[in-house]
């Protein structure tokens, strides 16, 4: 296609939908080490329930602020492994999926452990 004369390419806004991003940072911990699943963000009858990979974007909330945005997660980890270095490190994937893929500024990435779940007997 030829360029008229005189015309400048004029970059646009790209808006991320929050669905988006909250899928982003569901398959980043789906991959990631120690984590068995998502969870709900609030338990019934205090049990945590493990959604199924289809329903991964349930156990995130994505809130915007001044800073970028703000990603509170909810999971579950696998019993035996370390609560606090499977945290940082999902927390640290997130926010690079979120700030290298999407070019998205990242205020923060909270975790909550929801539960913690026995591997299954084989």
């Amino acid at each position: 296609m030829d360029r008229q004369p005189g015309y400048l390419p004029v970059a646009g806004k790209l808006v991320i939908a929050d669905e988006v991003i909250a899928d982003l940072a569901g398959y980043t911990a789906f991959e990631s080490y120690g984590v068995v699943g998502m969870a709900a963000p609030s338990m019934q009858d205090g049990i945590a329930k493990l959604l199924p990979v289809h329903r991964l974007r349930r156990g995130v909330l994505v809130h915007s602020t001044d800073e970028g945005i703000l990603v509170d997660m909810y999971v579950i980890i696998e019993s035996g492994t370390n609560l606090g270095a499977v945290s940082k490190n999902l927390a640290d994937s997130v926010r690079y999926v979120l700030e290298h893929f999407a070019q998205i500024p990242v205020a923060d990435v909270r975790i909550h452990v929801q539960g913690i779940r026995m591997p299954e007997s084989r």
